[in-house]
């Protein structure tokens, strides 16, 4: 499937095959092309928890208000941000770049991020949004249905992850096979409402 329908064709599909799983390669690729998103510095904040243990999935679904699709899909993704990444050996992330941008950006990563905790979550939470429409393109590039979540408590599903301090859970996204068309979409504003040139009036 070409981009462009890629783009036109996804949907927040709620309703999955429970007996359908992915193949090992085909989770190997989502996660590969994910990994191709951008991030701010390179810094990659995005972990993504791969739930597949179905007990912890019933448990991660009664922290997101019974939403099926938790368990029912055939993976779920919690996208979590590390939002300290960029204090940890931050070297690596331009580790293959010619020395002289290394020499640039490696040390303004410290002064950009530094004492700035509301920066630190926001940048992570980008990342996180970041990916999470990569995965879901791939997914319907690859023949499968996804949907993005929120809906949850974020403190229980930190719980039941375990999740590390210096980390955030950002969104759900759930992959699967749909087993029912949503609706048709609910409409779009007028591209002169959003789109503003320049600057707003």
């Amino acid at each position: 499937m070409d981009t462009f329908t890629a783009i036109r064709e996804r949907r927040a599909v709620k309703h999955y095959d429970p007996e359908h799983r992915m193949s090992e390669s085909e989770i190997d690729l989502l996660f590969d092309l994910a990994m191709q998103s951008p991030t701010c510095f390179n810094i990659q904040h995005w972990r993504f928890v791969l739930v597949q243990d179905p007990e912890i999935r019933k448990a991660i679904r009664a922290a997101a208000n019974d939403q099926v699709h938790v368990t029912d899909a055939s993976i779920l993704i919690v996208i979590c941000a590390d939002v300290l990444a960029w204090q940890k050996e931050p070297e690596r992330y331009w580790s293959n770049a010619p020395q002289e941008v290394q020499d640039w950006l490696v040390p303004w990563m410290g002064p950009f991020h530094e004492g700035k905790l509301e920066q630190q979550r926001d940048e992570g939470m980008r990342s996180v949004g970041i990916a999470a429409q990569t995965i879901m393109l791939a997914a319907k590039a690859m023949g499968y249905d996804s949907c993005p979540m929120i809906g949850f408590d974020p403190i229980k599903v930190g719980e039941i992850i375990r999740l590390p301090e210096d980390h955030a859970v950002g969104m759900f996204v759930v992959v699967g096979k749909g087993t029912k068309l949503p609706w048709p979409k609910p409409g779009r504003l007028p591209m002169d409402e959003i789109l503003i040139r320049d600057r707003f009036s």
